[in-house]
């Protein structure tokens, strides 16, 4: 291969850092790689054990839901699988840790609602020692080692990356992927041969989970073929053959689960870009990542990840985090999760704003006189240090632990109910989604929801829509058709309306869970509760 087109320099990107060097003359001051990835590891799973609380539905109902369907037969598959525009890569990997666990008789309450994240907490560590290593690579150990602290204490990571979102192992395949990328490195002289096509194997497995990670590639991809100096090779011997290998093997285990050939990639973009369809489930301003999604997301690191891209200059990397947030940016519905693969990026600039402030090598015949100001260094670094604990923990522990909980705990006591024979089937009286379903249940029980599958036909109002529209017009209109179910599942704010009904029908209620303090995208749901049927 012949050299690229940025000629290599004298010193090693470990050695690269915009305008200040971090990395000591002992290449050894960075602890080995096993001892990081074994506390990533730790951190990740007690943090999967922290997090006891519902974000968003596709964490169930686009992975454990559809997983649970494939390990044990039954499991509700949404209108997402009936148009075929998800692949099922991402639902099989928990299948095949349902499988390990009722293998060994060990699908109980507690495995079934913990194991899943517990797993994602290994994919996490994955992540965090490889963002470790690209951020060495880029600006030495130092700069790593507080890439890692902001990694392991900002919020949202805390609170998302060991979710079983397919948006939180999209992360980690961009952060490995980037770590291989050569156009992403200062010089190519110490990229392996084979680097480049780790890269595109992980980035077109990052697309076959995410179809939108392309817009993640498009950006690195084509920065690739203008510093590359082989483009011919690049694209019909690398990107073509290992793109499409990847996405073959993808379309022969859906056409397998399926059970006819389905073009996933096609279908989700015809569906998220040629017709908007994702716009039915609300849009946004095109402003909003930079004012309220990302700037929530990275919360108090932001002026530390901002003064970073600006000291680091460090352009290539920021430029891909401002190529994302634009081009997301241009698309009505808008989520947080969307943007998830570029904060760790974001962070990594946090880390080099920190390693700024706390940098203290200087010759020794001028220690005496920068004494003072090595200590000024110090104190602000101690400083910034308790200022993002003390922002970034409290609010880590609150929205996993406290906020949005009760319908996680719901599920989970009616799982124990369901063992005890104590329930014969649900009604769910709550908007769409809003609670996990079988994979949390674990019990072959009738259950029903109101539905919120798009309809063809614009202003028609679903199910979910038409109840929270008119809690006991519905309810009276349901009651006439309905199979008297044995619980109904609703959230106080719709309690309020149909008590007197409910106990006219002979329920009545027999567990009240909290779920939140605050309001997120509709009338405050202080708590959810249970009501049982007692009989005529």
């Amino acid at each position: 291969m012949r050299r690229r087109k940025n000629p290599p320099t004298t010193s090693s990107p470990a050695d690269y850092d915009g305008e200040k060097k971090f990395t000591s003359k002992n290449n050894n001051s960075s602890p080995p790689l096993t001892k990081i990835f074994m506390l990533c590891l730790v951190t990740r799973i007690i943090n999967s054990l922290l997090v006891q609380t519902y974000f968003n539905p596709d964490e169930h109902w686009q992975a454990l839901e559809v997983a649970h369907r494939i390990t044990f037969g039954y499991g509700h598959l949404t209108w997402e699988w009936k148009k075929g525009i998800r692949s099922y890569l991402h639902p099989v990997l928990f299948a095949a840790l349902y499988k390990v666990l009722a293998f060994f008789r060990l699908d109980t309450p507690w495995f079934m609602t913990r194991a899943p994240r517990m797993l994602q907490s290994v994919f996490a560590a994955v992540g965090d020692l490889y963002l470790f290593k690209f951020s060495r690579v880029l600006f030495g150990d130092m700069v790593a080692k507080w890439t890692l602290f902001a990694e392991l204490t900002n919020w949202f990571m805390f609170f998302c990356i060991t979710r079983t979102l397919s948006n939180s192992l999209e992360t980690v395949l961009t952060i490995v992927s980037l770590y291989y990328w050569p156009c992403m490195r200062v010089s190519s002289s110490t990229v392996t041969s084979g680097s480049r096509r780790y890269a595109l194997a992980v980035a077109a497995l990052a697309c076959a989970i995410r179809p939108t990670s392309a817009i993640t590639w498009i950006y690195v991809g084509l920065l690739e073929l203008f510093l590359s100096s082989d483009m011919l090779k690049f694209v019909a011997l690398e990107v073509v053959s290992i793109g499409g290998l990847v996405l073959g093997l993808t379309f022969l285990l859906d056409h397998q689960i399926y059970g006819s050939w389905v073009n996933v990639p096609l279908n989700f973009l015809k569906f998220n870009f040629l017709s908007s369809g994702g716009d039915y489930y609300g849009t946004h301003p095109w402003h909003w990542y930079l004012t309220q999604g990302f700037t929530v997301m990275i919360f108090t690191y932001l002026p530390f990840s901002l003064a970073g891209v600006i000291i680091s200059k460090q352009w290539k990397v920021s430029g891909l985090i401002a190529w994302v947030l634009g081009a997301y940016s241009l698309l009505g519905h808008k989520e947080f999760r969307f943007v998830l693969p570029v904060l760790p990026m974001a962070l990594m600039f946090s880390g080099y704003s920190l390693a700024t402030l706390g940098q203290c090598e200087m010759p020794k015949r001028k220690a005496k006189e920068n004494s003072s100001s090595h200590r000024n260094h110090s104190k602000k670094l101690q400083l910034a240090v308790f200022f993002l604990l003390v922002t970034n923990l409290p609010m880590a522990l609150y929205m996993s632990m406290v906020h949005q909980r009760g319908t996680e705990d719901v599920m989970n006591y009616l799982s124990k109910e369901a063992s005890e024979n104590k329930v014969k089937n649900i009604l769910f009286l709550t908007p769409c989604h809003a609670t996990p379903y079988y994979s949390t249940l674990h019990h072959d029980l009738p259950m029903r929801f109101l539905d919120c599958t798009p309809s063809e036909e614009k202003g028609i109002l679903d199910e979910s829509d038409k109840f929270l529209a008119d809690p006991i017009g519905f309810a009276a209109a349901l009651a006439r058709n309905w199979s008297l179910p044995s619980h109904i599942v609703l959230f106080d704010s719709q309690e309020r309306l149909l008590k007197e009904f409910l106990i006219s029908n002979h329920f009545q209620e027999i567990k009240r869970f909290f779920h939140a303090h605050f309001k997120v995208d509709r009338e405050l749901q202080a708590s959810i509760l249970v009501y049982a049927f007692q009989g005529i």
